[in-house]
């Protein structure tokens, strides 16, 4: 990726347990990131958190942790989010995206 001015920083939050047309939502949207040519994504497992629900979801040593808050980053130029985005908005619908304009060094 070359640095410009119009790079972003994309931040996905989603529950790891989402589905997408019966799979992982978190599995389909790194695809679709890759799919549309997109530089890199990464992916992060919290250890706890809650959502709108106000459920906390929590790993525990000695749990079988489900349900956890996952982050799904993501920087690239503005024209590559901007057609993703909306793709985006049709696969997510209980989580939440973020835009935010970056530097990268």
């Amino acid at each position: 990726m070359q640095v410009s001015k119009s790079v972003k920083l994309l931040k996905i939050y989603l529950n790891e347990d989402a589905k997408y047309k019966g799979h992982s939502l978190v599995h389909a949207v790194i695809l679709k990131i890759k799919e549309l040519g997109a530089t890199g994504a990464t992916v992060y497992r919290g250890i706890e958190g809650f959502g709108n629900h106000s459920v906390i979801h929590s790993a525990h040593i000695l749990d079988l942790s489900e349900g956890l808050p996952v982050m799904i980053e993501v920087i690239e130029e503005e024209e590559l989010l901007e057609t993703l985005i909306p793709l985006l908005k049709e696969m997510v619908h209980d989580g939440i995206m973020t835009l935010t304009d970056i530097k990268v060094i």
